[in-house]
């Protein structure tokens, strides 16, 4: 239960301080604070093996996807699918990343465009290569599960 309560605040104040807080590399809490109003989600919800795949295993390796198809998530409202392929060079596998169009609505995702994948104790951060700007975290499901929204009885 005391696990939980920290990992959940940790997760929050990390969120939370996204408004006040840029991002610096190498820090938790700040790469999570500067996912700012992006969107968050749990990877079992998010992560998925690419069709060309014949590893569904949702391993997701750090460093740089290009991104090479992009599609409404099916059975997903308002939600869009990427295709990621690992850039040359990786030995990571192509997988797809279903991400909330209002993770998207700040700057357009094309075709080509780079998108960089650093790993945390959390789960994953996605960002623009190019700024390095994390629009999406894909958070471990235990990680997801404790920032739910719950009744609280007083």
């Amino acid at each position: 239960m005391i696990k939980s309560i920290l990992r959940s605040g940790a997760v929050l104040a990390a969120l939370g301080a996204a408004i006040a807080i840029p991002a610096h590399a190498d820090s938790v809490a700040s790469s999570a604070s500067s996912a700012g109003s992006a969107s968050s989600g749990s990877i079992s919800d998010s992560i998925g093996g690419s069709s060309n795949s014949s590893n569904r295993d949702r391993r997701v390796t750090a460093g740089d996807y290009r991104v090479i198809d992009i599609a409404q998530a099916p059975a997903k409202g308002e939600t869009t699918r990427l295709t990621l392929r690992p850039v040359a060079g990786t030995a990571a596998q192509d997988f797809t990343l279903d991400v909330p169009d209002r993770a998207l609505a700040a700057r357009s995702m094309g075709s080509g465009a780079i998108v960089h994948v650093n790993e945390r104790v959390y789960g994953y951060e996605f960002a623009y290569a190019d700024t390095k700007q994390p629009f999406y975290l894909a958070l471990q499901d235990d990680w997801y599960r404790e920032l739910g929204s719950r009744k609280v009885a007083i």
